[in-house]
């Protein structure tokens, strides 16, 4: 396909499926898609900020019964965002097994659970597209990060299996590696250390741009991804994160 739609509405006609897009990242998806032209299901334990912008469906993603329900209310399918995840704290000493499956099972089973409900819809689609929220972690070493950099390491390698086994069905598959965002899940770990205000300093400090990430950066990189306009772009990862990744600055 080639597509002659105009990038301001070129998710026009289109159904998309947002996961975790109750706030953060996952909302300012939502919202751009909804812009661009989309339906938007937004897929969420908790509704958030979501009224006027998307139709919430309640859903946990750690759940294979709750991923099928939420699915089953879902007509027709053209591009899923896999944005839902969750965050750890700790070294591979100080994580205990409970926390590593809690982890695994939201960031990587729950992006399998989601794709295996929607790829019957979107096999059925002429633009079909996933983007998966991956992270920078899974490429720099980040301190006190081991389960979550574990978890996205391999949401990378997922989205690039998913990316050939897919290329059948006609069906892009891509992810984002957002560096430290700006969103309410950052700052209820800020708030939860001892000096908030110094956390926050240093993460800032920690990406060459000296800020952090926005949500809505994030969100121009995954609708880059999804649109129909980018029909040869699959098995990419595609970085925001202030030049964390790449960027050496001299001291």
């Amino acid at each position: 396909m080639e597509p002659t739609m105009k990038q301001g509405l070129d998710f026009e006609g289109l159904s998309a499926v947002v996961t975790g897009a109750g706030s953060g990242i996952g909302f300012a998806t939502a919202q751009m898609l909804k812009e661009r032209g989309a339906k938007v299901y937004g897929l969420d334990l908790q509704e958030g900020e979501l009224s006027g912008t998307a139709i919430f469906i309640k859903c946990d993603i750690g759940n294979t019964e709750s991923v099928k329900n939420a699915f089953a209310q879902i007509p027709s399918l053209d591009i899923l965002i896999n944005n839902a995840g969750i965050g750890a704290s700790g070294t591979v000493e100080t994580s205990p097994d409970e926390e590593w499956l809690s982890v695994f099972n939201v960031n990587v089973f729950g992006i399998a659970r989601t794709s295996r409900a929607a790829l019957p819809l979107l096999r059925k689609s002429k633009v079909a597209a996933i983007v998966n929220t991956c992270s920078v972690a899974a490429t720099a070493g980040i301190p006190k990060r081991a389960i979550y950099s574990a978890s996205k390491g391999a949401v990378l390698s997922l989205t690039l299996a998913m990316a050939n086994d897919h290329l059948v069905d006609h069906i892009r598959v891509n992810c984002v590696n957002p560096g430290t965002a700006d969103t309410p899940w950052v700052g209820r770990l800020l708030s939860q250390s001892a000096d908030a205000v110094a956390e926050r300093k240093a993460l800032e400090a920690r990406q060459p741009m000296g800020r952090l990430v926005s949500a809505d950066e994030v969100a121009s990189a995954i609708c880059y991804l999804a649109s129909p306009m980018q029909a040869s772009t699959t098995g990419t990862s595609l970085t925001v994160d202030g030049g964390l990744q790449g960027l050496r600055i001299p001291k």
